[in-house]
């Protein structure tokens, strides 16, 4: 079944991220334009996770009751009503309002797209339909800022806010219309969804601990990255869109290998060799010089982002068959929203009481953190390694 419904599903999250993508090289500037304080800045970019992060485990847990097509039906009508009112908001406090009801769409979908993706999921197969599903994931965000930048310069910021809200209705339609309800490939006989029994698993601890630190270290990568590379090095816009993109788009590539290579090899290693390049690529930017050493250097945090995040998924479905898939996923993305909401936090504050090189070696000690962590939640598990079926 998933053969068939994969590619609505797939292309629905890639038109929707590509949409939310859109607005993440516009925002600063278009916040700045209404007289906004660094403070109303932080708290704009704030609300988006904080309000996801909320959502998510309600939205996961009712999902896993009631069915997933319901809830990711509204997040994407929400997600397409809501682009709107970036051009409605006339002043940081609407703006704010706009993005902590985004952040509500998005606890709507993400999470259950991938739940259902994981319903779907033969067993010995979790790793290749999580790779790409993460793959449709960061290839439609790490385009949108291309495709922003794009209608903006030739045609202005609220044709970016308008295609923004068309990608997310499109998505809308395609999952109303084409996508049938979710039915896990194999039922058995699985208790309630409980929070409680969820935390209770050393796996989910030691993958919670390690997207949580993971995340982290991306957040504060993705907040300073601009600064270092314009101010230290010299960089170009260009150079520096070049830089990200890449970052985004060679680990969205790579997600489909990396989810077979999680069914085949031992996914406990792969979590760790992904999590030690992520904290090498985050520890040497600070020693790069020009743009082809950073650019050389973000490949490595692609390669190390292809690697640990199918087999961590894949390792994260396998829980979901027990705990509930939803319920389950929503704690993996709430991880995931914390992290990215407070590591430019602490960025920032390192930043004005250090220096910029010290955010990177933040986020490279944060990966570090996270890697023990999951080493040690899951030093007895020996796991998680399943031969998929020719």
């Amino acid at each position: 079944m998933i053969k068939q419904t994969f590619p609505v599903l797939g292309l629905s999250i890639f038109a929707s991220m590509l949409g939310v993508g859109i607005v993440a090289p516009l925002l600063p500037l278009y916040a700045e334009k209404m007289g906004a304080t660094g403070v109303w800045i932080g708290m704009i970019f704030a609300g988006f996770s904080i309000s996801r992060a909320i959502v998510m485990p309600i939205a996961g847990k009712f999902s896993d009751r009631s069915g997933r097509k319901a809830f990711l039906s509204v997040g994407l009508l929400t997600y397409a009503v809501i682009s709107l009112g970036y051009i409605w908001a006339g002043d940081p406090f609407e703006l704010t309002l706009v993005r902590l009801i985004q952040g509500i769409a998005a606890g709507l979908v993400i999470p259950i797209a991938q739940a259902y993706v994981g319903d779907m999921s033969p067993e010995a197969e979790e790793g290749r339909w999580q790779g790409y599903f993460n793959a449709a994931f960061f290839g439609g965000f790490g385009f949108g800022p291309l495709m922003g930048g794009a209608l903006t310069d030739h045609f202005g910021m609220s044709v970016a806010f308008y295609g923004m809200g068309s990608l997310n209705l499109v998505s809308f339609l395609m999952v109303l219309f084409f996508l049938p309800e979710a039915t896990p490939v194999k039922k058995g006989t699985r208790s309630r969804p409980s929070f409680r029994k969820i935390g209770g698993s050393n796996i989910i601890k030691g993958l919670l601990g390690f997207r949580l630190a993971f995340s982290m270290g991306r957040g504060a990568f993705a907040g300073f990255l601009p600064l270092f590379a314009g101010l230290s090095l010299s960089l170009s816009a260009t150079r520096i869109g070049i830089l990200i993109a890449v970052n985004i788009l060679v680990m969205a590539l790579f997600q489909p290998l990396g989810g077979r290579i999680s069914d085949r090899i031992n996914r406990r290693f792969l979590v760790v060799a992904g999590g030690v390049a992520n904290l090498a690529f985050l520890g040497l930017i600070p020693w790069c010089r020009n743009f082809w050493e950073l650019l050389g250097i973000c490949l490595l945090g692609s390669l190390g982002g292809s690697v640990s995040i199918p087999a961590a998924s894949a390792m994260i479905v396998e829980e979901g068959r027990k705990f509930g898939m939803g319920s389950t996923m929503a704690i993996f993305g709430v991880a995931f929203s914390i992290g990215m909401a407070i590591g430019p936090i602490v960025g920032g504050v390192i930043v004005d009481t250090l220096d910029i090189r010290a955010v990177f070696y933040f986020g490279a000690f944060m990966g570090f953190l996270g890697t023990g962590l999951f080493l040690w939640y899951t030093r007895t598990t020996g796991t998680i390694h399943k031969q998929s079926n020719p």
